[in-house]
C-alpha cells in the first residue's frame, strides 16, 4: 500500500492549502481532529480569527504575499 504525498500550495495574496493525509499539532502536542477533512487552510496573514486556519481575513485586510520558489542554500 502507498502513502499519498501531501501537497502544501501557496495561494498568492491567500493561505497555504495543506492536501493529503496530515495530522496537525499545537506546540503542546495536542492534536486537531481533521477526520473527514481531505485539505486544509492554514492562515498566512495573522488576521484569522479562527488560527491557524484561514477564515478569508487575508482579503479584508488586503493581505499581499507572492511568495515564489527560491534556492534555500
Amino acid at each position: 500500500m502507498s502513502e499519498q504525498a501531501v501537497k502544501i500550495t501557496v495561494r498568492p495574496n491567500g493561505p497555504l492549502r495543506v492536501e493529503g493525509p496530515i495530522s496537525l499539532m499545537d506546540a503542546d502536542g495536542k492534536q486537531w481532529d481533521l477526520t473527514g477533512k481531505p485539505a486544509i487552510s492554514l492562515c498566512r496573514c495573522g488576521a484569522s480569527e479562527k488560527r491557524p486556519f484561514c477564515d478569508g481575513s487575508h482579503n479584508r485586510i488586503g493581505f499581499q504575499c507572492q511568495a515564489s520558489p527560491e534556492n534555500l542554500t
